[in-house]
């Protein structure tokens, strides 16, 4: 991205800013129904807020807001100038980049993938269409490696001499894990092949793996190989070793099973094809009173799919109003809330990160080089999709029980006079947003939203517009959940600000492992 994205100048605090017509969707009115239901005056102006960030954030001009192209250039110049306008600084804590914490994401394409068997030293015909090979790197060969029989077992079944220099061949089963197959290659398999013994077919596969995939560039990404082969062709292959395949899965299924050693050799190969993509975090910060007591992270991605609608419909851009629009208007306006109060004991941070929809990347590289040690968050709050539910919807906790964050988070909500489910009904989509990414860096995150107090109405939402053409604003928004998340979240901010409320190195408040 050119340098021109950084948007802030320091002098005067003055922007330049070619699309004028985006302050005209700050003027947007509520709408009459809001009114009439008895909305206080604040909460209407919460929505009408959010609305006007929205409407900007989801317009066409914004073209899906996809990293790397014009489309995040001007969202992070909007969002940039927003956080300036309420008082926020800069929080990369780099001179080098001040606001715009770069992250550089590499593209992979599967190309091509062959592979090749010899049995009892003979080579066995199989039609290339039966079998998948793919790799995460740029290209991966493996040359007439042995092929040991390990069934459903996982690699720490092993020691890394038995699987050493061999092709692990697995059953995929009624139960795909794609955990085991990474596992066996870190244990030292050359390759993995999974053989597609249960429902699901060589072309679900192949529609799944031959998109692109994605991955930060300082990822070892280097040359593992699976190859993924139907048991009909398994069989084929077994035909004349003296084993089969029936055999083996019966094998495999006693207490006593050991792996394999198969009277087959393989070569496999596959290469991909990579670009490179360079995006941004945007890194926001409020200033606290100590800034030896911590910090408060607030979290919402900024990224959506760009044009993903297929010709010939009419509307092909991906607008992800509520996905995630939303998200980063609410977090704004918890900025702005959180500005215009007294100072807080900790800094307060506001995070938006690009590529969470390749895959959470974005929140991965702030964890992986944070503009401060990560320890000294006390606690994160992610924001995302939060125009679902309607005004007093209950909250839900997305990772309730995994970090020692819900016993306050439960005495906001009483002071706050807001109802919070007593279940874990929302951990079902714990791991579908970054704040899955935080934890596993040892960051307490969690998601508070009445969103997913209604469960049911994410769902619906998931089944509908979910990354789609769809999610815009061509039709109504709920905005009342939203209003009531930016409270709830502002409550939290100041609690967790406190360090009377939550003293420095608090016990129990890290994220659970």
């Amino acid at each position: 991205m050119k340098s021109g994205i950084r948007a802030s100048r320091r002098a005067e605090g003055r922007w330049t800013w070619r699309t004028g017509a985006f302050f005209a969707a700050l003027c947007v009115l509520v709408p009459a129904s809001a009114i009439a239901a008895g909305v206080s005056r604040a909460d209407r102006e919460i929505e009408e807020r959010l609305r006007a960030h929205i409407q900007i954030l989801a317009s066409d001009d914004f073209d899906g807001r996809e990293p790397g192209t014009d489309g995040e250039a001007k969202t992070l110049r909007y969002l940039a100038k927003q956080w300036f306008d309420i008082g926020l600084v800069s929080g990369t804590n780099d001179p080098g980049n001040e606001w715009f914490a770069p992250v550089t994401v590499i593209a992979h394409e599967p190309q091509a993938g062959t592979a090749r068997f010899l049995r009892k030293g003979y080579r066995a015909t199989i039609a290339p269409k039966d079998v998948l090979v793919f790799t995460s790197g740029k290209r991966a060969l493996v040359r007439n490696a042995p092929m040991l029989f390990v069934g459903r077992a996982r690699s720490q079944d092993f020691t890394r001499n038995e699987l050493a220099g061999r092709i692990a061949v697995v059953l995929d089963g009624d139960t795909p894990d794609s955990v085991r197959q990474n596992d066996l290659l870190a244990m030292g398999a050359s390759a993995v092949l999974t053989v597609l013994d249960g429902e699901r077919t060589l072309d679900e596969v192949a529609a799944r793996r031959r998109r692109s995939g994605y991955a930060l560039s300082d990822e070892s990404l280097g040359g593992d190989l699976e190859a993924f082969i139907g048991k009909a062709t398994m069989e084929t292959l077994l035909k004349g070793t003296g084993q089969s395949l029936a055999e083996l899965e019966e094998a495999a299924g006693r207490d006593d099973f050991t792996p394999v050693v198969l009277d087959l050799t393989a070569s496999l190969e596959a290469s991909t094809d990579e670009t490179t993509i360079r995006t941004h975090n945007l890194i926001g910060k409020l200033p606290g009173r100590n800034r030896q007591a911590g910090a408060v992270l607030f979290v919402a991605h900024w990224d959506h799919f760009g044009e993903c609608g297929e010709p010939p419909a009419e509307d092909v851009i991906c607008n992800g109003a509520v996905d995630n629009a939303s998200g980063v208007a609410a977090m704004t306006e918890v900025a702005r809330r959180l500005a215009k109060g007294p100072p807080l004991d900790r800094d307060v941070y506001f995070l938006a990160t690009t590529a969470e929809e390749l895959g959470l990347l974005g929140a991965h590289a702030f964890a992986e080089s944070p503009p401060m040690p990560l320890e000294r968050i006390v606690a994160a709050f992610n924001i995302d999709s939060v125009a679902i539910a309607p005004r007093r919807t209950p909250f839900a906790i997305v990772g309730r029980g995994m970090t020692g964050l819900d016993p306050e988070i439960a005495k906001v909500a009483k002071a706050e006079g807001f109802k919070l489910r007593d279940n874990d009904d929302a951990n079902e989509y714990v791991k579908r947003q970054d704040g899955w990414a935080l934890l596993q860096h040892d960051i307490p995150a969690v998601m508070v939203t009445t969103a997913y107090g209604d469960i049911e109405r994410m769902r619906a939402f998931f089944d509908g517009d979910y990354h789609r053409p769809g999610d815009d604003l061509s039709h109504p928004i709920e905005l009342g959940g939203a209003s009531d998340d930016v409270k709830m979240l502002t409550a939290l901010g100041r609690w967790y600000g406190d360090t009377r409320r939550v003293p420095v190195a608090a016990p129990g408040s890290r994220a659970k492992r």
